[in-house]
């Protein structure tokens, strides 16, 4: 089972918002993109749990989650999709892709890396599959 790292409260503290009512799929859907960054990442975790043991990286992995969860709810691409498009109209709204390389945007929060990174989690570059 995925963990999910963070809840409604630390979202509420790392914001400083009130979090949506769909919160806890939204941090659940953060978690797995977390899960991506940290692929081959060697950190202790309790094997019945999959959470972080070190109270260090179980508070980095759970702020990066809160950033990820909020930087989805900001742009406004939860699963990725806009990858697929490079305008987009809806109503009065009209969006279109910056730049001419037809990267889509980017599937990972910089905080979020920046986070990790800073804890030590993430060793080197992160490079977001969406734009390869």
């Amino acid at each position: 089972m995925q963990p999910v790292y963070a809840t409604a409260d630390d979202y509420r503290a790392y914001t400083s918002q009130e979090p949506p009512e769909d919160i806890d799929r939204r941090l659940a859907r953060a978690s797995e993109r977390i899960d991506e960054l940290l692929r081959g990442a060697w950190y202790p975790i309790d094997e019945a749990t999959q959470m972080p043991t070190e109270p260090d990286h179980l508070e980095a992995i759970g702020r990066a989650t809160c950033a990820q969860a909020a930087w989805m709810r900001a742009v406004g691409d939860e699963y990725g999709v806009a990858a697929a498009f490079s305008d987009v109209k809806i109503g009065s709204v009209s969006l279109k892709r910056s730049g001419g390389d037809n990267s889509g945007p980017a599937r990972h929060a910089p905080d979020a890396v920046s986070i990790l990174q800073l804890a030590g989690l993430l060793p080197g570059y992160v490079f977001d599959a969406a734009t390869w």
